[in-house]
């Protein structure tokens, strides 16, 4: 890969992973809930959970899905049933004074696992094999995984500190909770181009 398609799929990757859907809306929530640091796991997972996803679409699961629809219907389905927990979990987060022993951020791995059932992450992910590593060659898969790694993080991170600071905005439990509905709202909004399919 040349200098100027690299550069091309870094910037595609940092805008893919920076820009509004259900991962970003997560960690909105998580910020502003529990902080970057308790949020650090999720964000971790998110990163290296779709990495190691977009390694492993590249070299032969996108092939799997092409030829045997019904586990595509499948994925969606869980998606779908996933997605309305988790709406369900940032609906009831606890704000921070009132925290119980069951709210937490999510773990390292609901993160990395929820990248399986995120339609964002599919799009991005096999279209940025599709562009960037059209034959699926090995070598030509793990540096789209590779520059996904390289710029999730950052990105997920500037989502979970603006959490963190509309926490400041948020200083009485009910505009919390109004902020965690509307949260889980948009969670939910972001399924509708999942369910047209």
């Amino acid at each position: 890969m040349n200098a100027d398609l690299l550069l091309s799929l870094t910037l595609f990757a940092f805008v893919a992973s920076a820009t509004p859907g259900p991962n970003t809306l997560m960690l909105l929530a998580s910020g502003a809930n529990f902080g970057v640091l308790r949020s650090v796991p999720h964000m971790a997972g998110i990163t290296l959970g779709f990495t190691v996803m977009i390694a492993l679409v590249g070299i032969g699961l996108m092939g799997v899905f092409e030829r045997l629809p019904a586990a595509d219907s499948a994925l969606k389905v869980l998606a779908v049933l996933y997605m309305l927990w988790l709406a369900w979990k940032i609906a009831g987060a606890a704000a921070p004074g009132e925290a119980t022993s069951t709210s937490h951020p999510l773990t390292f791995l609901q993160a990395a696992g929820f990248q399986w059932v995120n339609p964002k992450a599919w799009a991005m992910g096999t279209s940025a094999i599709a562009l960037y590593a059209p034959d699926r060659s090995l070598a030509g898969v793990l540096v789209v995984a590779g520059a996904f790694f390289l710029v999730s993080f950052p990105a997920v991170t500037g989502w979970t500190v603006l959490g963190h600071e509309i926490r400041r905005f948020l200083g009485t439990p009910a505009r919390l909770r109004a902020f965690n509905w509307t949260m889980a709202a948009l969670l939910l909004a972001s399924l509708v181009p999942l369910l047209r399919l």
